[in-house]
């Protein structure tokens, strides 16, 4: 049997964010702590985070600033920002990680699969061919081949060079 070792995960599996009581996605942007909390772009209206979990490397979420679970009471205004933030956040994915198709979603309520169901957010998940390989189905492992921390870091540059904001 091989082994894979990922040390810097315990760090990962350990971290005091888990542990957090109250909405992170309407906590996390109050704090101003971007880079703790892997924020990576702001707008007026929402802002871009990493999964702490991902599904690939690079899996972002475009969240909205307003507690909600329900997608109707966002008004037009964010809206069209939320929107336009995706398409931004598809430019940087494009610009840094070259994925070669991309998974957009919003899943509304936890029947739909929501992880955090009472702030909706829509997640992008960058995909490459062969990027799902025999490692979920043998050892029920995904294998993410760069720190969130490195992977935040040019995520954030990018949306930066590419937009001048943030």
């Amino acid at each position: 049997m091989k082994q894979l070792w990922a040390p810097w995960r315990m760090e990962y599996i350990l971290n005091e964010i888990d542990k957090h009581e109250g909405c992170i996605f309407c906590d996390f942007p109050k704090s101003m702590e971007d880079e703790k909390h892997l924020i990576v772009y702001r707008s007026t209206h929402c802002f871009v985070i990493l999964n702490k979990y991902p599904y690939n490397n690079g899996h972002l979420m475009v969240v909205p600033y307003q507690h909600t679970s329900d997608l109707v009471e966002l008004n037009d205004e964010v809206l069209l920002d939320v929107q336009q933030t995706i398409r931004k956040t598809v430019q940087v994915m494009r610009d840094i990680l070259h994925p070669q198709a991309m998974n957009i979603g919003l899943n509304m309520g936890r029947i739909a699969g929501a992880g955090i169901d009472d702030h909706i957010h829509y997640h992008l998940v960058p995909r490459w061919d062969g990027d799902t390989n025999f490692m979920p189905v043998i050892s029920g492992t995904k294998v993410v081949s760069e720190s969130l921390q490195t992977t935040r870091g040019k995520i954030h540059e990018s949306f930066q060079r590419l937009f001048g904001e943030s």
